[in-house]
């Protein structure tokens, strides 16, 4: 089943007074409000709150951490400045988990926030982590603590990847179903933007029916890699990712590039595979996230062997294949 999504309203529109002494972060106390199923592998949860009109959003692929609690226990009357503190200084057996989502829109003149939740059950990603547990059995009116941008605060509240350099004229974007809120934003972005540059995506999903239509400029070129095939058999994760970039043409140098980064010494099973593009000049720019196997696979690629510009790669391992997927 496709579903056709309406554009969504991305601005932090309307006049509040900034403050310098602001945290550029804060928590806010939100309730459900609407739950939108997209697919069988994506949830859609609206939030609403008092002070979402507060709530600010830097990047298209804006982070947020969200505080699930325990079952049974209620959201903390956490401290605006000072939260992280409070929250560390809790008894650890009886404190809720923080999770770190991706926004999917920001409607401040609403009070209303939707985020994307991958549903484990249907994706198959492997044990099921409290913030995708929650989300699979939330109801209307049921409370949770977001921590996210604050729209008070006057410069970038920071915690977006999404960065080309100047003049870049190949994008290059590529995620799994855990990258495809960040990657549905980008999209919308660029459309926005009206874009000249060619603009490639390459979104691994667990099945045909979560194929969901994504506002995106008009001469993108989409692909939708589902790893269930209708004769049952399914395809390993990330292969069809690592697969579609590799035959990607764009524009870059012939010679492969000497590699000087520690990435290859990173070891995902371990650490957090992360590293945002900071490149002045590239003609080609690309954006990858989801899995940290996949991902890492991606980017060696790129740079070792198509001759990217190492600092015209943003690269994001979200998870890890075998662990929770919010762990």
């Amino acid at each position: 089943m496709t579903i056709t999504a309406t554009d969504a309203d991305t601005s932090t529109s309307g006049t509040l007074t900034t403050d310098p002494d602001a945290p550029p972060w804060r928590p806010f106390r939100v309730v459900v409000a609407h739950l939108t199923r997209l697919s069988p592998a994506f949830l859609r949860i609206t939030f609403t709150g008092d002070d979402l009109d507060q709530f600010g959003h830097d990047g298209p692929d804006q982070r947020i951490k969200l505080y699930v609690p325990r079952p049974g226990q209620s959201i903390p009357d956490f401290s605006p400045t000072d939260w992280y503190t409070q929250y560390r200084n809790s008894d650890p057996d009886v404190r809720g988990h923080i999770r770190t989502y991706t926004i999917r829109a920001v409607r401040p003149e609403l009070r209303e926030l939707d985020v994307d939740f991958v549903l484990h059950g249907h994706a198959g990603l492997g044990p099921v982590g409290p913030a995708a547990s929650w989300a699979a059995d939330a109801r209307i009116g049921d409370e949770l603590a977001v921590i996210g941008p604050n729209r008070v605060f006057p410069h970038d509240s920071r915690g977006h990847e999404w960065n080309p350099p100047p003049g870049a004229r190949d994008l290059i974007i590529a995620g799994d179903e855990t990258a495809v809120p960040a990657i549905s934003g980008i999209l919308e972005t660029l459309r926005l933007a009206g874009t000249a540059a060619r603009v490639r995506a390459f979104l691994e999903v667990p099945e045909p029916a979560d194929v969901v239509e994504l506002s995106a400029p008009g001469h993108s070129e989409i692909t939708w890699l589902p790893r269930h095939r209708p004769d049952g058999t399914a395809v390993p994760h990330g292969q069809q990712l690592v697969d579609a970039v590799r035959s990607a043409t764009f524009e870059a140098p012939a010679a492969a590039r000497d590699d000087t980064s520690v990435v290859d010494t990173v070891d995902i099973d371990l650490e957090i595979l992360w590293e945002v593009a900071a490149s002045a000049t590239s003609p080609v720019y690309a954006w990858v996230a989801g899995e940290a196997g996949a991902v890492k696979a991606i980017r060696r690629h790129l740079v070792r062997e198509r001759g990217v510009d190492k600092g015209a790669v943003t690269f994001m391992g979200y998870w890890r294949l075998g662990r929770s997927l919010d762990e």
